[in-house]
């Protein structure tokens, strides 16, 4: 009997305990930090594709292809001098991981063994800081996006073709007249 007492008031302490205890905390915080504006030099361009991709890097010293990430790819077009270049961007870090002009020199061919997924070559690659030559794989959900964004690097390296004949033109009147 005096057990079940004991344990009577502890259960009773234990609820005066809980009732007490206010879940209405609140911390100053020790250091204050204002919003910072991010710049990623996407400002100054449209989009025009986006999707979901998978990139890879050829690693040729190894002999094998090297994951890059995952993220959007993308189709961006400078509004003032309206060339097209192609940007890819790692999904939670924000990381470029591929960054170059769509030109006349790239071909896109079918991966081995794979109907979702495309290899080209690249000049000048930045995504690393300096332009290097990459070959890049890159791999999609599905072949039905594969093949639009097949469609949009044709369509892109021709505007980009057009771009470049119009300012090698320009530049040619502009040496006559001088």
């Amino acid at each position: 009997m005096a057990d079940n007492e004991e344990k009577k008031t502890v259960q009773k302490e234990e609820q005066q305990e809980e009732v007490e205890a206010s879940p209405d905390v609140h911390f100053e915080p020790v250091v204050k930090l204002e919003a910072v504006e991010v710049k990623t030099f996407e400002e100054d361009e449209n989009v025009l594709f986006k999707m979901r991709a998978k990139l890879f890097r050829y690693d040729k010293q190894l002999k094998e292809w090297k994951e890059r990430g995952t993220g959007d790819v993308k189709f961006l077009e400078h509004k003032e001098n309206k060339k097209i270049r192609l940007l890819m961007r790692r999904d939670k870090t924000h990381k470029v991981c591929a960054n170059h002009f769509v030109t006349s020199e790239m071909s896109l061919s079918p991966n081995v063994g794979s109907d979702r997924s495309w290899v080209w070559n690249v000049l000048a690659d930045v995504s690393d800081g300096e332009a290097k030559a990459e070959t890049l794989a890159i791999r999609f959900a599905n072949s039905d996006n594969a093949n639009q964004f097949k469609e949009k690097f044709e369509e892109v390296q021709k505007i980009n073709i057009e771009l470049g004949k119009k300012e090698n033109d320009e530049k040619k009147e502009e040496e006559k007249k001088e």
